[in-house]
């Protein structure tokens, strides 16, 4: 198991996490999701084969992209 984090600026809400959980939720590897609203961060936890970089489009084609820190 691995995890991945992800500071994700246009989080803003409650509904903006469930979003976020349902994107990431369908992913073949991806066990848990957590969403911190006011921190604006994504935690995935995930097998190794599920990449940072396809968690990162997913979130990104979900209406949240990625930032650098």
């Amino acid at each position: 198991m691995q995890i991945t984090k992800f500071h994700t600026p246009d989080i803003e809400c409650d509904g903006c996490a469930n979003s976020i959980k349902k994107a990431l939720g369908k992913v073949l590897g991806v066990e848990t999701v957590e969403v911190d609203v006011p921190t604006k961060t994504v935690s995935v936890f995930h097998e190794v084969e599920t990449t940072e970089a396809m968690l990162a489009q997913i979130l990104d084609k979900a209406g949240f992209p990625v930032s650098a820190s």
